[in-house]
């Protein structure tokens, strides 16, 4: 059996080789190191229904995770994860990876990820290039679900919302400078908290203060994250996560003034990477 797993911030998509063209596919909380612990790890996959019975059966897992950026990062995950499937090998890459593999088409090309957060790499079939740093919801992850959260209810406390947008705020989540402070400052995932808001973004998208957020958020991303690599212009930009998905017709107008080729825009990668490492044949 092989197992993949692609695991963004707030979710975990995984697939489960157990024959010839079978897969079982679910899905789990996300796992980041910065976030998450081994304990946590643990306890979480030892909750997991498709998981019970087949911890010793498994033999690789091939595990691509937001945080998963270090060997110290890594590590975290590799323990939980060995002392899990105590048969297994374990590989443990970043998420990056698994963009550039899931949206690789045989050619050169800038791969980024929208969703929780927010990164890119140039990935050419055989080296993955990452020319800036993602630096997590508070510093950077522009043009990602927490961004927007952030955004969206830091317009909230300034009085900065349109008067409709706002009282739809307040009556849908009885939301306080209180509450929000809670979620940010004092509770864990302060980051899936922000991007727990894009559900209620995307049911006023036709409106013009989300519409031109959304677009704004999309060029800032795309400002940083792929104007910084020199052939930017000269080669296809493909896109994974819920937020490019969801929100591609904000994405192609950002991309259209700024002369970026999009290409790929996908909304899970776990089917590619399914692909790509069944074809590998790992012993």
């Amino acid at each position: 059996m092989i197992l993949i797993a692609d695991s963004g911030s707030t979710k975990s998509d995984w697939a489960l080789t157990v024959g010839e063209n079978k897969n079982i596919l679910f899905n789990t909380k996300g796992f980041n190191p910065f976030f998450h612990d081994e304990d946590f790890i643990l306890n979480h996959l030892g909750k997991v229904d498709q998981l019970q019975g087949i911890n010793d059966k498994v033999k690789h897992v091939f595990f691509y995770g937001a945080g998963c950026s270090s060997k110290e990062m890594n590590a975290i995950i590799e323990k939980a994860l060995s002392k899990f499937f105590t048969s297994a090998n374990i590989n443990v890459d970043h998420d990056l990876m698994a963009c550039a593999l899931s949206t690789y088409d045989g050619n050169p090309g800038i791969s980024c990820i929208l969703g929780t957060g927010s990164n890119s790499c140039f990935y050419d079939g055989n080296q993955l290039n990452e020319a800036v740093p993602a630096l997590g919801y508070i510093l950077g992850d522009e043009g990602s679900g927490s961004y927007y959260g952030k955004k969206l209810l830091t317009d909230y406390l300034y009085n900065m919302l349109p008067a409709d947008i706002h009282s739809d705020l307040e009556n849908t989540f009885h939301i306080s400078k209180g509450a929000i402070f809670e979620n940010v400052y004092m509770k864990p995932d302060a980051n899936t908290y922000l991007a727990s808001f894009m559900k209620f973004i995307s049911n006023h998208r036709n409106a013009q203060y989300v519409d031109t957020m959304l677009t704004d958020g999309m060029k800032h991303f795309m400002q940083v994250h792929v104007c910084c690599y020199k052939q930017y212009r000269e080669v296809p930009c493909h896109f994974i996560g819920s937020v490019s998905f969801h929100f591609k017709e904000q994405l192609l107008k950002a991309a259209k003034e700024l002369n970026i080729n999009v290409g790929n825009i996908i909304k899970k990668p776990i089917d590619g990477l399914t692909k790509y490492h069944l074809k590998q044949e790992p012993d």
